[in-house]
């Protein structure tokens, strides 16, 4: 199965286009009596138990490599953030089966070295997808065009300094008559690039409706997915992105909208409440009901 056909499938499944970021801050974390793999580890087993018996099903989920990787100790041969990743990754298969997992790692470097940062996403951590950057072009980017996996590539992105690059203005290398923001003239390059391979996405931020909705509508009929970040903590409305996709006439089966600590850990700072699971449960129902199909 395609990539594009698994988010259709997992999508009409769940009745939802929700990506879940799985991006643990261990220190705000129930259990702290416990090591840090087995406290990361204890807390989704015991938050997706409780998502799958009130039949709340994600269409994505989306790990951060690096909330992981920076608890590794590999010179003192600790490696508490890998193991706990990968009983994550363990736990949705157990939970969800059939849902995607995207890996939020954005690499990108060139040749044989984009091949095996590849390989880190694909066969290491048996990923559905990946985050990747767009600077370094298509012999960065199309390593990672896996059969039947997903690349998202970055777009046009949700954090404030995203503008510094990507709404200069320039003379697009798609078509070299006509002036666009480079945000644009990355997603001309991500359609030339999906031609090539059809899992092939952009990662497009919800916190610009102006920018997003430019974007969705050249995506529109292309069969392009989208990662949508940006929604709650950044302050990114699923519904208004929602809307504009609606307007622009792109099939939302394709899109993906995430959130990660609004979900995850909604009280953002200091011990977990005893209410904590509570908490998750209604952030995520409602984000649900927002992003319904």
């Amino acid at each position: 199965m395609s990539y594009n056909e698994t988010l259709i499938l997992s999508a009409e499944k769940s009745g939802n286009i929700v990506c879940m970021g799985l991006d643990p801050i261990v220190g705000v974390l129930p259990y702290p009596e416990l090591e840090t793999t087995e406290r990361i580890t204890k807390y989704f087993d015991t938050l997706f138990s409780k998502m799958s018996e009130e039949n709340l099903v994600p269409s994505a989920f989306k790990p951060n490599l690096g909330y992981y990787s920076a608890l590794d100790r590999p010179r003192e041969g600790d490696y508490s953030g890998s193991k706990a990743l990968s009983n994550v990754l363990d736990l949705i298969e157990k939970y969800f089966p059939g849902i995607p997992v995207i890996l939020d790692s954005k690499r990108g470097d060139i040749a044989r070295s984009s091949g095996n940062y590849a390989k880190e996403a694909f066969e290491s951590w048996q990923a559905d997808a990946v985050t990747v950057s767009s600077y370094m072009g298509s012999d960065s980017v199309l390593p990672f065009a896996y059969e039947n996996k997903g690349v998202y590539v970055l777009n046009r992105t949700s954090n404030p300094g995203g503008a510094e690059l990507q709404n200069r203005t320039v003379i697009d290398s798609v078509d070299e008559h006509d002036v666009y923001p480079l945000y644009i003239a990355v997603s001309h390059m991500i359609a030339l690039w999906a031609e090539q391979h059809k899992g092939i996405g952009a990662v497009v931020g919800a916190t610009n409706m102006r920018e997003f909705a430019d974007i969705a509508k050249y995506f529109a009929g292309k069969m392009i997915p989208m990662l949508i970040p940006g929604v709650g903590s950044q302050g990114g409305s699923a519904s208004d992105v929602i809307s504009v996709m609606k307007e622009v006439g792109y099939d939302m089966r394709y899109a993906r909208i995430n959130s990660s600590s609004g979900l995850t850990h909604p009280w953002k700072k200091g011990d977990a409440p005893s209410t904590w699971l509570d908490m998750c449960i209604e952030s995520i129902r409602a984000l649900i009901k927002e992003a319904s199909l």
